[in-house]
């Protein structure tokens, strides 16, 4: 079965914060099974989900930062990504001071894991987006990647970004490969000196990139994600991020 292809709305994130509804149905228009948010810019749920019905997408998930998970917020944030019909609530970034040690990133793991039991209690997954800075090595030659997916459960996803990697000195493929099972969302983002390329135009080895997360990583969605200047306009990047990779079979 082909894996069905989300955009993360990041990347489109001038549009959606001057039209959200608007921009969810010219992303449906292009293609796109799902989205992932990155925001709701003011939007009930209710209405998000009344929206992301009646143009046929999905919600693949969503990016969602470190605080709204605090004790006063967990509550609303659980109700608020339920009614949406979103299932993966992804960390999207790792402050500095979280993961620029060994000892740091330990710890931070250990605060996933509990993250994940407390999430899988109401029917929810939590996961980590990777960053550049969360694959360079760290003092005992581990990055903060390897050790966030080493001490996590299996349920915790793993949720790789292909030009983060390559721009933090990974191998392009490798880390999809670390976690078998665990790669069920993998971002789909050009890498290119200069920064620009839309996917397909780049220095990834795409057909390398979809056999990994075809038979090994377990990828349930890939997703989108452009954020650089292109020539294009974002929403143009992200339709012909899609028309390409179409055209590599997907």
């Amino acid at each position: 079965m082909a894996i069905p292809i989300a955009v993360q709305l990041y990347s489109v994130r001038g549009d959606c914060a001057e039209d959200l509804m608007g921009t969810l149905g010219k992303v449906a228009e292009m293609g796109y099974a799902g989205v992932e948010f990155a925001g709701y810019h003011g939007h009930s749920a209710e209405a998000i989900k009344a929206r992301l019905d009646e143009v046929g997408l999905k919600c693949e998930g969503a990016h969602v930062g470190y605080g709204e998970f605090a004790p006063d917020k967990f509550d609303a944030t659980v109700a608020f990504h339920k009614t949406i019909g979103c299932d993966w609530l992804i960390i999207p970034w790792i402050p500095v001071e979280k993961r620029d040690t060994p000892e740091a990133a330990l710890e931070t793991a250990k605060e996933m894991t509990e993250l994940t039991a407390k999430l899988a209690a109401v029917g929810l997954k939590t996961g980590f987006h990777v960053h550049d800075g969360d694959m360079k090595p760290l003092e005992g030659g581990k990055c903060a990647w390897t050790i966030f997916g080493e001490n996590t459960p299996k349920d915790f996803l793993m949720q790789y970004d292909t030009a983060n990697g390559m721009h933090g000195g990974a191998d392009p493929v490798a880390p999809i490969l670390e976690f078998p099972g665990r790669g069920l969302s993998v971002h789909l983002k050009e890498y290119s000196q200069p920064w620009g390329k839309v996917v397909g135009e780049g220095e990834i080895p795409w057909a390398k990139v979809f056999e990994a997360c075809e038979t090994v990583a377990g990828t349930e969605w890939f997703v989108v994600e452009h954020e650089s200047e292109s020539g294009m306009t974002p929403m143009e990047a992200i339709d012909a991020c899609l028309k390409n990779i179409r055209k590599m079979g997907k």
